[in-house]
């Protein structure tokens, strides 16, 4: 069998490609594609614009969580904060306008964890994990269809959510074991991306439109 190290290449080779579903939110294509062996066979596919998920990490270790529903899979889960990235967007600012947008807190020194694809064989929708040391309080969420609740919650009760199949998304699984792997959120020098200033922040205990964040 070839290895990595022989330089052998088992690479499928696309043949050209048509698109069968085209929106602003993703597009579905068909591909002709050549195996390793010669043979060509059909494959579908999807682009999709990609996502910026972010772990806002306070002084006590404790991460901004939500808890939400996703309609597509009818399920109810723990997730970060985060979206789509807009076109011409960075990633960075993307991951912490959601976060402001969803929870009314702005993430503070945030910085660039891992990218990744979360189903590589059949879908191109690079997701983007960051990683922010605390956050300013600085109004209700606007966005306040996303959630049921927003909480802080304690890292160890957060991986406990990774254990217990709390947490649908796999932004969220894989940015938490990030951090878990790092031992907690850990202050870098250099490559850090300062977000704007923000209000002081405010206590952990706030209602938000019928929402509850808590400490």
């Amino acid at each position: 069998m070839p290895t990595a190290e022989d330089g052998a290449q088992v690479r499928w080779l696309g043949r050209g490609e048509r698109v069968v579903h085209d929106s602003r939110f993703l597009t579905v294509s068909v591909a002709d594609v050549e195996l390793p062996g010669g043979e060509t066979v059909e494959h579908h596919f999807v682009r999709a614009p990609g996502a910026a998920i972010i772990v806002v990490q306070d002084e006590r270790q404790r991460i901004l969580m939500m808890y939400r529903h996703r309609f597509v899979s009818d399920l109810w889960g723990w997730e970060l904060p985060g979206g789509l990235v807009d076109d011409r967007e960075d990633p960075a600012v993307t991951a912490a306008r959601e976060a402001e947008e969803e929870t009314g807190y702005r993430p503070r020194n945030v910085r660039h964890l891992l990218t990744y694809q979360p189903m590589a064989g059949m879908v191109d929708s690079p997701h983007h994990i960051y990683l922010a040391d605390g956050a300013d309080l600085v109004g209700g969420p606007t966005e306040c269809t996303e959630a049921q609740e927003t909480r802080w919650m304690p890292l160890d009760e957060a991986a406990e959510l990774l254990r217990s199949g709390r947490t649908v998304t796999s932004g969220t699984a894989i940015g938490l074991l990030a951090v878990l792997g790092l031992g907690g959120a850990r202050q870098q020098p250099g490559g850090v991306q300062e977000q704007p200033g923000g209000a002081q922040q405010q206590g952990m205990n706030e209602s938000h439109s019928g929402r509850t964040v808590r400490g």
